[in-house]
């Protein structure tokens, strides 16, 4: 009798392109109801980032809001837990407005309308008792963002801190008497005021980051660097006028909350990259058990979402790891006990699919070394590679989920993203050494990092592509133009390309940073030229992709039309998308997954 013959395996086909993508997106604010049972977010749910409502133990949310063109950035909900207040902005043009709606449903009634003025507000803007609200705003001088406060009954506004300044508030003592506001000089310079007068005069670049107040009105918590290369916690004593240190670890510490009635204090610590969050009984002393969260982070790109309920029970925030993507997680305090009460990773995705990264840190040319996180493809023999360059510059490449690493992985990509100098979560010193430098160091650095790449027994040299976004499409675009010879490919997303016309139309309210960030585009335009991409642009070689927001506040259109149209003039590879309705990067969906396939597509056309 004959046997049947076997049918051939088949291998396994890798998940597909939306399936990295099937995740809801959240903005980092979250706020409690006063009674602690729900949770207010904004998420891309519906396919634009809308306000939601959940309740703490999990569930279906509610969807508070339905735009389709404007994205809530922020929430926060009065004392009496009868109003939420958010902001949001049109098609990424950042020109935020301040809306109120009735918790119960309804509405929203916009309490700003100014189109060309920026208004910031969270949590921290609702008085004790909630009749007035503060918030910050460009609207009497473009260039100061000021602090101001609504009277909520009458509509009433009144300037609480003017003048030369980037000021944000960030919360009233308890009896409702004194307000908190911050002034950002500039990443590395910070101060506190309080009632409009300087309460933490410095010289040089010092961080005074103002937290929760003690419910005594005695002081309040803050996050400073004085003294220190990290964010360490203390309390500042008002009748003192001093601070004490509570925690002054070897890494930063990115966020801190405290419960209305100063028994729960919670911190979050930047670990190399990782978050670890700590609790604390004030009453007892005594370390709560560490929350059961996956590894991961915390604090995204500098912004917080932690937030205690009133009575310190519970703590949420907005977590993510390597291999799921942020979920929104309320914790037991008394506990450690932590539940997500939402469910993201809907594309179905394994964490077993997905790219552990590993910490390496590369050798570069003054000595330092570079962390970077790698990603690894399961692909036998030698493999494309891709650098991707992140924002910012002084912002973090972590740990969290990244679907578009994770698709390039799953086609046999390596992926490495470094954090150059210029990165937080190293220290102040190594932060603070982009200033004034972009492409200088930090273009040394890609060029060891391109090195090492290409130097892994597991990495076809000859394949190499660079990506990234904003501040990483500079680092795109230098690495193209002036260190040609590595890359057989790149992506571009929003990056200046001429350091002069990018200096000169920033924001208005970032003009002031300027000089010691990048350079003065009237005094030292030779300087920021010799340091452009445009000026050495006849050298590309790699295929460019060019993403970029019609309403881009920052990086304006002009920036990738003028690098586009001299490489047209040139013959060069180059591929252009404009998005008409998108600012500095993707708030609709549809567009974020239109853009990272664009992207994804091309390294594969070129590289693979």
């Amino acid at each position: 009798m004959a046997t049947a013959a076997r049918p051939k395996s088949r291998r396994k086909a890798p998940p597909r392109f939306e399936q990295f993508y099937a995740i809801r997106r959240f903005q980092p604010t979250l706020a409690f109801t006063p009674n602690g049972r729900k949770l207010l977010f904004s998420s891309d749910i519906s396919g634009q980032f809308n306000l939601w409502r959940v309740g703490a133990r999990g569930g279906w949310p509610e969807q508070l809001t339905t735009y389709d063109n404007q994205a809530v950035r922020t929430v926060s909900v009065s004392p009496d837990g009868k109003t939420i207040v958010f902001t949001a902005d049109r098609d990424g043009d950042e020109f935020h407005q301040i809306y109120a709606l009735p918790a119960k449903g309804g509405w929203p009634e916009a309490w700003t309308d100014m189109p060309q003025v920026q208004h910031f507000a969270d949590q921290t803007g609702w008085s004790p008792d909630g009749s007035e609200f503060a918030y910050s705003a460009n609207a009497e001088t473009p260039t100061n963002q000021e602090v101001w406060v609504r009277d909520v009954a009458s509509g009433e506004v009144r300037k609480a801190l003017g003048g030369e300044v980037f000021a944000v508030p960030v919360g009233w003592s308890p009896d409702g008497a004194r307000l908190l506001c911050l002034d950002l000089r500039s990443n590395s310079d910070m101060t506190i005021f309080l009632d409009g007068e300087e309460l933490t005069p410095h010289e040089g670049d010092i961080k005074f980051i103002p937290g929760p107040w003690a419910p005594d009105g005695s002081g309040f918590y803050l996050l400073c660097d004085e003294g220190r290369e990290f964010l360490g916690l203390a309390f500042f004593d008002l009748a003192r006028g001093s601070y004490e240190w509570l925690e002054t670890p070897d890494g930063d510490v990115e966020e801190v909350a405290l419960s209305k009635d100063g028994r729960v204090l919670v911190w979050n610590v930047n670990e190399d990259g990782w978050g670890r969050i700590h609790v604390r009984d004030l009453e007892t002393g005594e370390d709560l058990p560490e929350p059961k969260l996956p590894e991961g982070v915390g604090a995204f790109w500098g912004q917080s979402s932690l937030v205690l309920s009133r009575d310190g029970s519970r703590a949420a925030l907005v977590w993510a790891s390597a291999r799921r993507a942020a979920e929104i997680y309320v914790l037991e305090t008394a506990t450690g006990r932590a539940r997500n009460v939402t469910d993201n990773m809907i594309g179905g995705l394994r964490e077993r699919d997905l790219a552990e990264p590993e910490l390496v840190r590369v050798p570069t040319w003054d000595g330092r070394e570079i962390p970077a996180w790698l990603y690894r493809p399961k692909s036998r023999g030698r493999v494309p590679a891709v650098m991707c360059v992140h924002g910012g510059p002084e912002a973090q490449e972590r740990p969290w989920y990244q679907p578009f690493y994770q698709y390039l992985v799953s086609r046999g990509f390596a992926v490495l993203a470094p954090n150059i100098r210029g990165s937080t979560g190293y220290g102040k010193t190594y932060q603070t050494l982009i200033h004034r430098d972009w492409g200088g160091g930090d273009m040394r650095d890609w060029e060891h990092l391109a090195q090492w790449l290409g130097g892994q027994d597991y990495v076809d040299e000859q394949r190499l592509g660079v990506y990234g976004g904003s501040y990483g499409g500079f680092a795109t675009l230098t690495c193209v133009t002036r260190l040609p010879e590595y890359w057989a490919a790149a992506v571009d997303l929003v990056g200046p390309s001429n350091l002069v016309s990018f200096s000169k139309a920033v924001p208005p309210t970032w003009r002031r940073f300027m000089d010691a960030w990048v350079g003065n585009p009237e005094t030292e335009a030779d300087f920021l030229l010799e340091r452009s991409p445009i000026t050495y642009v006849e050298n590309v070689r790699a295929p460019l992709l060019v993403l970029q927001g019609a309403n881009d506040p920052r990086v304006v259109q002009s920036e990738s039309d003028q690098m586009v149209e001299r490489l047209r003039e040139l013959g060069r590879e180059v591929e252009y998308v404009v998005f008409e309705d998108e600012g500095h990067g993707f708030t609709k969906r549809e567009n974020q997954l239109r853009g990272f396939r664009l992207a994804a597509d091309w390294f594969e056309q070129h590289l693979k």
